[in-house]
């Protein structure tokens, strides 16, 4: 049987965790993993309900998610979280909690997330009409360890999956792909990031 793991994305919102995070699970079921999806909106209904969006609060759901996704790695499902997650002290609590733990960076920037934004609460955040909103009016604490960085404003879903999936292929978290193709350059990209942070 395979071993449980994490795969914790993390970035602002509208940067794209929930949607790699959805495909990710999809492409790992076919896998024939066992995949559990936890996306912070619906967290926050359920197991943080009642939270509202103070630092304490903050900190408190993302050890929540975290704690959901020890107990899920350590019985060997892969644990998908997809939340904000502003807080690098925080993320790192919890990589040092799960141990089988891979962060995945989805990095966009303001103006593009702005763009993208079908409610416009960029755009009202940037005026000073919505308060502690993450990325204008309260802090993001970018990753500086993560093992993917995506940059969701000029790479596509495809690609960005791809380079997640292979990701965990090098660190033999999943069975390789039958058939995928990875291009040479990416390939080193992968291998030298994974080098660079001690993996290989």
């Amino acid at each position: 049987m395979a071993k449980g793991f994490t795969v914790w994305f993390t970035g602002l919102s509208g940067a794209g965790k929930s949607t790699l995070a959805n495909l990710l699970e999809e492409e790992l079921l076919e896998r024939g993993l066992k995949v559990e999806v936890l996306d912070g909106d619906v967290v926050r209904t359920h197991l943080s309900k009642g939270l509202g969006f103070s630092k304490e609060d903050r900190d408190t759901n993302i050890r929540r998610i975290g704690w959901v996704c020890h107990v899920l790695t350590r019985n060997d499902v892969v644990a998908i979280a997809a939340a904000i997650s502003p807080y690098k002290e925080i993320r790192d609590e919890n990589r040092t909690l799960i141990g089988r733990f891979v962060e995945v960076y989805c990095d966009c920037d303001i103006p593009t997330l702005t763009k993208r934004d079908p409610k416009g609460l960029y755009e009202k955040a940037l005026k000073g009409e919505i308060k502690n909103f993450t990325g204008v009016s309260d802090p993001y604490e970018p990753p500086t360890n993560a093992e993917v960085v995506i940059d969701s404003a000029t790479e596509s879903v495809e690609d960005s999956l791809k380079k997640i999936l292979r990701t965990l292929e090098v660190l033999h978290y999943i069975p390789s792909g039958d058939g995928r193709d990875y291009t040479e350059d990416e390939e080193e990209a992968i291998q030298a990031r994974l080098r660079d942070l001690g993996y290989i």
